[in-house]
Formats: structure tokens, sequence, C-alpha cells
């Protein structure tokens, strides 16, 4: 997370945006970086996926409602479930190369000979559902470019 954070940052350098670090650790934690978004209201929001965030999205996707926050997460099906855009690599591809991988060491080969790999495909969800009740109009040249499109 420390990584995609750090990446995340430097983009918004690059774009002259200020990013405002909210880490949670535990669940408890989510109120807290409520009330300091509450103090100082952000233009959008970027959920960094891991396994507490995803167990409390249903609290982001709240939260982003109530404040007509426009919110961007790493994972498509979190687009499925209420968020508003997901871009992030394609999870289908990752499984099918971790299943290849999985294969070879089962074939006998040593996993510190393995390739690392990186993601080749990214993917982009949007879910209109969810614009059109924060009040947003998604423009045509974003939708061209959308893998998955909730109506």
């Amino acid at each position: 997370m420390t990584l995609r954070f750090h990446a995340s940052q430097a983009a918004a350098q690059v774009l002259d945006v200020e990013v405002q670090p909210l880490g949670v650790r535990e669940p408890d934690d989510f109120e807290e970086a409520f009330a300091a978004m509450r103090r100082e209201l952000p233009d959008g929001i970027l959920m960094v996926s891991d396994a507490l965030t995803i167990l409390n999205r249903q609290r982001v996707y709240d939260f982003a409602a109530a404040h007509h926050l426009p919110a961007i997460y790493e994972l498509h099906f979190l687009v499925r479930d209420g968020g508003l855009m997901a871009y992030g690599p394609d999870q289908d591809e990752s499984f099918e190369r971790v299943a290849a991988l999985v294969d070879r060491i089962l074939k006998g080969a040593r996993p510190a000979d393995l390739p690392f790999e990186e993601p080749t495909g990214f993917r982009l969800a949007i879910n209109l559902k969810t614009a059109k009740a924060l009040g947003l109009t998604i423009p045509d040249s974003l939708l061209t470019l959308t893998d998955e499109l909730i109506e």
C-alpha cells in the first residue's frame, strides 16, 4: 500500500494536486479519517485497496455520497458494488498469470527462479448510477475509454 500511495502522491505533484494522506489500520480509524476530511473537505477520494478498506468499503461509499465526493478505487468489483469509478490492474489477467506460475511450481520449477511479473492490462470501470446520484456527468471522451460501464 505504501508504494501505491507514493506513486499516487508523485502523480498528484505532477498535476499540482494536493494529497491528504489518511491511513487506516483498524476499523475505528475510519471515523478519524472521515473527521479529518470533514474539517478539510477534499475534491475527491482515492481509496487504496487492502483487506481493511475492502471490508469497510460501504463506509467509504456512504461518506462519499453524503458529501457528494467523487471517489476512485483500484478494483473494478468495487464499482459494481456502488463505487463511482475504478482504475487498476485487470484482475482476471493477474489471476491467470498466478495460475500459470503455480502450474510451473507444481511441475517442479523453483519459485526463486520464476520471474517477477507486473500487470500489463489495466481496466477502467464507471458506475453511471453512482455518478448520477453524485450529480456528476461523465464526459463522453472518458466513457469511450471505459472497459466496464455499470448503468
